[in-house]
């Protein structure tokens, strides 16, 4: 069985060492993932949050310089808001009303 790692350095200027973050919420997460342990209600929704309310990347958290990966935990939603459709990535549905405000018209899955 391969181990998965917790973080890759995206940047290319120095960053502090990977250790440094062991505090934080997503290292915390992404270490009790790698375990093989479930997220709970309030990790499922901040996991949401924190994917799609960055910049950098789509099925990642970035911090301090380290991407830590989410894409075994995450899945892709389209959804219809006001006449348009938006893509999302959360853990399931119930995370993803969490982060999006208004009436929602229609959820779906897209599978790969």
């Amino acid at each position: 069985m391969e181990t998965k790692s917790i973080a890759t350095k995206f940047v290319r200027h120095d960053v502090p060492e990977l250790e440094t973050l062991k505090f934080s919420t997503v290292y915390q997460l992404r270490e009790k993932l790698n375990k093989g342990d479930k997220m709970n209600r309030t990790e499922k929704n901040w996991l949401a949050e924190a994917v799609n309310r960055n910049a950098f990347f789509k099925r990642a958290v970035p911090l301090r310089g380290y991407r830590f990966g989410f894409e075994d935990v995450l899945k892709t939603y389209v959804v219809k808001q006001y006449g348009n459709w938006a893509e999302y990535n959360a853990p399931d549905k119930t995370s993803l009303r969490s982060i999006v405000y208004g009436r929602i018209d229609q959820i779906a899955e897209i599978s790969k």
